[in-house]
């Protein structure tokens, strides 16, 4: 089976100052790096949903912005349908799309005007885009008036939505899904599970799907690591990782000595400044 996303012992670390170089030097402060990604090694099928699930700060949006060629990796190798991360960056990003978190619109614009302009970015005419745009948003369930609302005056969870959208806009053949559902109620939640799942069997994608979010987990991923403190502490299918009687999170508590909420073992995320290191599509 074809290989869509190759990491082997990546490593990657961030000087919790936020200062850089010279600047560091001048300003007289010292700092130790902090490590997020410690050797992590994992395989990604061809049409495979992976879940990499972890508590907030564990290294989960490092390795997505590493694979999403946002990031590079101090040591290792990141591969992507066998582009190297670094060398082959641009190839990579014609063959992607990543949401966030922290995703970013055009405030003012409509969902449907900031759609149609993201797919004029990859050569979509308006004429196709158009109808693409109204029919995915609509399948998330944004239709009518929401369509044309100022991005600005919609809650959280549908501008999430939107996100998503346009992620699926251009029918990647490679999904970076970092927490894409949080801020969605519970249907929102399940429309777009339920997308992520027949964008995977109708148009052949590969998800990378950081989440944690144990239920999401086990509905949608194939196989799934756990990562903590930068480390990948087990892989496997949801199933294979739960011993007799136990739910995933009680998997998860055993594997890494803590709960999902614990807030004692949150570094790495932390540690990251925002920007730094990143290239931009």
């Amino acid at each position: 089976m074809t290989t869509a996303v190759e990491i082997v012992d990546l490593e990657k670390a961030f000087d919790p100052s936020g200062l850089v170089g010279e600047l560091r030097r001048v300003v007289g402060r010292p700092t130790t790096p902090v490590a997020a990604l410690r050797r992590v090694t994992l395989h990604v099928a061809r049409g495979e949903i992976y879940g990499v699930v972890g508590s907030n700060g564990s290294g989960k949006s490092t390795l997505a912005r590493i694979v999403a060629t946002l990031l590079t990796p101090d040591a290792g190798r990141a591969r992507v349908f066998g582009h190297d991360v670094e060398r082959k960056s641009a190839e990579i990003r014609r063959m992607l799309n990543r949401v966030s978190v922290d995703a970013s619109f055009f405030k003012k614009l409509s969902p449907l005007e900031n759609l149609v302009f993201s797919a004029r970015l990859y050569d979509l005419p308006p004429s196709t885009a158009e109808p693409r745009v109204r029919e995915i948003l609509q399948r998330l369930g944004i239709s009518g008036a929401p369509l044309n609302r100022p991005v600005e005056q919609m809650s959280r969870g549908m501008q999430q939505k939107v996100a998503v959208a346009r992620a699926f806009l251009t029918a990647p053949v490679l999904l970076v899904l970092d927490e894409p559902t949080t801020g969605l109620d519970p249907a929102s939640k399940r429309d777009v599970q339920a997308f992520i799942q027949e964008v995977r069997d109708s148009h052949d994608a590969t998800v990378l799907l950081m989440s944690h979010d144990m239920d999401e987990i086990a509905r949608l991923c194939d196989r799934m690591a756990v990562l903590d403190d930068g480390r990948i502490v087990a892989q496997g299918t949801p199933a294979s990782l739960a011993a007799p009687g136990e739910t995933l999170e009680d998997a998860f508590i055993r594997l890494t000595g803590h709960a999902l909420g614990d807030t004692t073992n949150r570094r790495t995320e932390r540690a990251e400044p925002a920007g730094v290191g990143e290239t931009r599509p």
